[in-house]
């Protein structure tokens, strides 16, 4: 899928679970303009059957290991309802805790960025924990030990207005940069 002058923006926000991503997520909804649908984990975790769960919020170091095959699959369905809301022009954003700590790398942060190529996709690492942010390539990072949620909001607004570094983060990452 690729976008036009008129997809929606994207903001991808990384972190560990309590890490100030939802509450930045929030803040979005509330002081951006345009509406922003906010497709992150605990969205979607609500609409995966309980069996399944944690789902994409499995964290690192093998707490469900019968799940790991199932996860590629999710993230993929996520990214691919990510792509389709911002190619209809709704702006996205995502709060999510990407890793590949699994019993084997499964490289779902790669697969997902392919899934938004040619799409104005603003990643931002949420810093709170590390094994969520390896390989550690974002287009701006906020620390919610320092900054509110809505000062990071304004944060990432001001980044926003800036423009998104060429090539982005989730483009570097997609071609394997």
């Amino acid at each position: 899928m690729t976008s036009d002058n008129h997809a929606g923006q994207i903001i991808i926000l990384n972190g560990a679970p309590r890490s100030g991503k939802s509450s930045i997520a929030r803040a979005i909804q509330e002081e951006f303009e345009g509406p922003w649908i906010n497709l992150g984990v605990d969205s979607y975790n609500a609409m995966t059957p309980k069996r399944f769960l944690p789902g994409i919020g499995l964290r690192p170091g093998g707490e469900r290991p019968e799940l790991e095959e199932l996860v590629p699959f999710l993230y993929a369905a996520l990214y691919e309802s990510i792509a389709i809301h911002a190619g209809l022009g709704l702006n996205v954003v995502a709060d999510l805790g990407h890793h590949d700590s699994y019993s084997q790398p499964l490289g779902i942060l790669g697969d997902s960025a392919r899934r938004l190529e040619g799409f104005s996709v603003l990643f931002v690492g949420v810093r709170w924990q590390d094994e969520v942010h390896r390989p550690g390539i974002y287009d701006m990072e906020v620390d919610t030990s320092v900054l509110t949620a809505l000062e990071c909001a304004e944060a990432i607004r001001l980044r926003l207005d800036l423009g998104i570094p060429e090539p982005s983060a989730f483009e570097r990452i997609a071609g394997g940069r």
